[in-house]
């Protein structure tokens, strides 16, 4: 399987990409990578649309844990929009659902990364 990763942006505080595909054993690591050179000590917010997400394994899981974990850390947190009914069956499984801020379109998560943005100027 693939996965394609799409950065929208960064700002001084948030990250923004969007995942098409499988995330899986194969694809979590370049997730994994990506996100260790986009988040810098700044970044507050990481974002991520998901809606065009076929499966999640726990291998992409990890990722995503790791990355909620390092927000938790530094007081920020992980945002994911438009999960399918089957990956966020899988989240929820695994409790994780509690600690992410979900959003039901991109829309919505892109004015949340707006206000951040306009807090910020």
């Amino acid at each position: 399987m693939s996965l394609t990763i799409e950065h929208l942006q960064s700002t001084k505080e948030t990250v923004s990409l969007v995942l098409v595909g499988a995330l899986d054993s194969e694809t979590a690591p370049k997730l994994n990578s990506t996100l260790d050179e986009l988040i810098t000590p700044e970044t507050k917010v990481v974002a991520i649309n998901m809606g065009a997400v076929t499966f999640v394994s726990s291998a992409g899981l990890r990722v995503i844990f790791k990355t909620l974990k390092l927000m938790k850390a530094r007081g920020g947190q992980v945002s994911i929009s438009q999960m399918s009914k089957g990956v966020k069956k899988v989240f929820e499984i695994v409790k994780v659902m509690p600690d992410l801020t979900v959003f039901a379109s991109q829309a919505e998560m892109d004015e949340y990364l707006a206000e951040i943005q306009r807090r910020e100027s």
